[in-house]
């Protein structure tokens, strides 16, 4: 099946089911800002994304690397070769991250490499991320561990995959061992990666068709609480979540098909924000096409993110754990700068947390190019890496190093700070107030609807 099928058919499923008045959501009138661009509090966490499969190479046997091994040769996706090496180089990746200031490290463990075959645990590869996460601390970064991103066993896929009657037991006994070997001294967890993407992503690899939807579904909120259980267990402090993708048409489906089914088992709600759908700008359906960079970004719009999920579960911490921009090679035909982009993000971020939201971090993605899912040419790094073209790997800064270095020691932009991006109107996740009050750069509309 292809991608853009994949696509629809999620699309189809999301619509298919109905929308239930919210549980405990009461609306929150935002307060006047002090300042259009307010600094947050010096305890923001300001942290870089990363995930295993995509960065780390010397990959082993997975649900991913088997399809990439497959269809790589039949043209259908670039080959995976050593991604940009993070394995061995994440000492010089982490030290990057730390001269920009960032405080928080997101990465993903691979089930696969810890566990290769059933109840067999690698030695090697937990000394190994031992190694990892010890430099991330020596550098005064919070660890931000996944558990599961969209990558499982071989073994698992061969039982089938996050299908296979034994899967959340398998993942449970998972949870534990890291979160006993890892948990403490902050460490903050993310579960399960983006559930609804996972399954798009499973339908690409061809694991799984619409009629297992709901199944899929059962199962990840079934190993995420025993994700969540077992960081507990290990660290009574410990800040769980499960990130989910924003889809700005479908915001209160998605919160009903996972999100409110985990409120009561996640420490803070983690949100991926990367784009928007608005009147005059209706390009995010190129990313059904994974034509990614053809999407005008929208930086307003994770304030408006923020709202809809402050609404959905109040009392909640927000935590952006994903935003970012990509270019198609290093390049973008509306010329937008990444430095830009970033100074524009943070400067809503900040208006959201003076406007009294709950906002406690942001993470960009990512550090370095990646792979991105079956092609290299989508790149969202600070760090610009050429995997097929450039056998040294060598990391070349974009403009974002700076703007995000200046963003961190600032606390954000200055007061004086106006974003370069124009403002969308008439946002269609929140018709009709966005089409009559369109956000403003100075001040919040009066009220906001999630």
């Amino acid at each position: 099946m292809t991608r853009v099928v994949a696509v629809l058919v999620a699309v189809v499923l999301v619509a298919a089911v109905p929308q239930v008045p919210r549980v405990g959501a009461a609306p929150a009138e935002p307060a006047a800002p002090t300042t259009p661009a307010a600094p947050v509090a010096l305890d923001f966490h300001w942290g870089v994304a990363t995930s295993g499969f995509q960065v780390e190479g010397s990959s082993p046997d997975s649900n991913w690397k088997r399809y990439v091994d497959a269809a790589a040769p039949r043209g259908e996706a670039d080959p995976l070769r050593d991604a940009v090496d993070f394995w061995n180089r994440y000492p010089e990746d982490i030290a990057r991250a730390a001269e920009m200031g960032v405080n928080t490290f997101r990465l993903s463990v691979e089930w696969a490499r810890i566990e290769p075959a059933p109840g067999e645990y690698s030695a090697e590869a937990l000394a190994h991320y031992d190694r990892i996460i010890a430099e991330i601390r020596s550098h005064g970064m919070v660890p931000m561990i996944t558990m599961v991103h969209f990558t499982y066993p071989g073994w698992l896929a061969d039982r089938g995959g996050m299908l296979s009657g034994d899967a959340v037991e398998a993942f449970g006994r998972f949870a534990q061992l890291i979160t006993e070997r890892w948990a403490g001294e902050g460490t903050m967890w993310v579960t399960v990666n983006e559930p609804l993407v996972f399954f798009k992503h499973e339908m690409t690899l061809g694991r799984v068709g619409p009629g297992d939807f709901s199944r899929f579904l059962d199962q990840i909120e079934a190993a995420h609480r025993l994700g969540y259980a077992a960081a507990h267990r290990a660290d009574p402090g410990a800040m769980v979540t499960m990130n989910e993708a924003y889809l700005p048409l479908a915001t209160g489906f998605t919160d009903t098909l996972i999100g409110d089914r985990v409120a009561d088992v996640v420490d803070f709600v983690g949100i991926d924000y990367y784009y928007g759908v608005a009147l005059n700008n209706l390009t995010a359906i190129n990313a059904a096409w994974d034509d990614f960079a053809a999407v005008r970004p929208q930086p307003e719009g994770i304030y408006e993110a923020i709202a809809h999920y402050a609404r959905s579960y109040p009392g909640k911490p927000i935590y952006i754990v994903e935003n970012g921009m990509p270019t198609a090679d290093g390049g973008r035909a509306d010329g937008v700068d990444r430095g830009d982009f970033l100074r524009d993000t943070a400067f809503w971020l900040q208006r959201a947390v003076a406007d009294g939201y709950p906002v406690i971090g942001y993470n960009h993605w990512s550090l370095v190019d990646n792979y991105e899912w079956g092609s290299y040419s989508p790149r969202f790094g600070l760090y610009r890496v050429d995997v097929l073209g450039d056998p040294a790997l060598e990391r070349r800064p974009t403009s974002g190093v700076d703007a995000y270095r200046e963003v961190i020691a600032g606390g954000g932009v200055g007061p004086d700070y106006r974003p370069v991006l124009p403002t969308a109107w008439c946002s269609l996740s929140t018709i009709p107030e966005t089409c009559l009050d369109p956000v403003s750069v100075e001040g919040p509309r009066a009220v906001l609807t999630g």
